[in-house]
C-alpha cells in the first residue's frame, strides 16, 4: 500500500500477519507457471491458485487516441485536467495522470480523488464556455479505510481534530467503512435499492466471502 500513509500499511501488514498471511514486499515476480510463481531473484513460491493485482491501468482504448499517455496507460493532464496535447479533452479518474503540486507522485487513483476531480471538471467545463480561466484541481486527502471483512478494519481521518489525522481500527473503523459503503450505494442506487440490498445480504451473510480486500 504505497499510497497510504506508513500507519496504515504496517497495521494492514499486522492484521495480516496475524491471519496468518505471509506478506513478502518488493518481492518481483518474473513467471506465473501452472505450479506457482517465480520470482525475479530466483525464488519460487508453489501455488496452485494465483491471483493477480497489479494496480492501476488505463484502458487500451487510449492508445488509439493522439494524446500524451504515462507508463501506465494512462492520460496527461495539467492541473487544470485538461490533456497535455488537447485543451478540450479533460481526463479524470483511474484514465488520468494528474500532477500533484509539492508531491512526487501524481493525486492517487483513489474513488475520493475521482469524485472531487469530477466536481472541478464540471466547474472548469462552465468557465471554459464562458471564456474565463480555468482554476487548477486541488487534491484533498480525507483518510482512507481498508476493510479486511469481518476480521477488522483500519485506516485514519484527516483534520478530524484540529487538522491532525486520527487513527481508527478495529469495530469502530468496520462501522465507518460499513457507513460510507452504503452512502456510495445510495448515491447510485438510492434509498430504497440500498434498503433492499442490504437485508438480501444480511440473509445470504453466510454464503459470503469473510475476507474483501478493498
Amino acid at each position: 500500500m504505497p499510497g497510504l500513509p506508513p500507519r496504515i500499511s504496517g497495521a494492514a501488514h499486522g492484521l495480516l500477519t496475524n491471519l496468518g498471511v505471509r506478506v513478502r514486499t518488493g518481492a518481483r515476480v518474473s513467471a506465473v507457471r501452472a505450479d506457482g510463481v517465480r520470482l525475479a531473484d530466483g525464488g519460487f513460491i508453489p501455488s496452485e491458485l494465483v491471483v493477480w493485482a497489479a494496480g492501476v491501468k488505463g484502458p487500451d482504448v487510449l492508445k488509439d487516441l493522439d494524446l500524451e499517455l504515462s507508463r501506465s496507460n494512462q492520460l496527461v493532464v495539467l492541473p487544470t485536467l485538461q490533456t497535455t496535447r488537447d485543451p478540450d479533452v479533460f481526463a479524470i479518474g483511474d484514465c488520468a495522470w494528474c500532477p500533484r503540486e509539492g508531491h512526487p507522485a501524481p493525486v492517487p487513483p483513489r474513488a475520493q480523488a475521482a469524485h472531487q476531480q469530477a466536481s472541478h471538471m464540471v466547474r472548469q467545463i462552465r468557465r471554459k464556455l464562458r471564456n474565463r480561466p480555468l482554476e487548477p484541481f486541488v487534491y484533498r486527502d480525507f483518510g482512507s479505510l481498508v476493510s479486511f471483512g469481518e476480521y477488522s478494519a483500519v485506516g485514519n481521518l484527516m483534520g478530524f481534530l484540529a487538522g491532525k489525522s486520527m487513527m481508527i481500527e478495529g469495530f469502530f473503523a468496520r462501522m465507518m467503512y460499513r457507513s460510507l459503503y452504503k452512502m456510495h450505494e445510495r448515491a447510485l442506487h438510492g434509498a430504497a435499492w440500498t434498503a433492499l440490498n442490504s437485508v438480501a445480504r444480511a440473509m445470504t451473510r453466510r454464503t459470503d466471502p469473510r475476507v474483501k480486500l478493498h
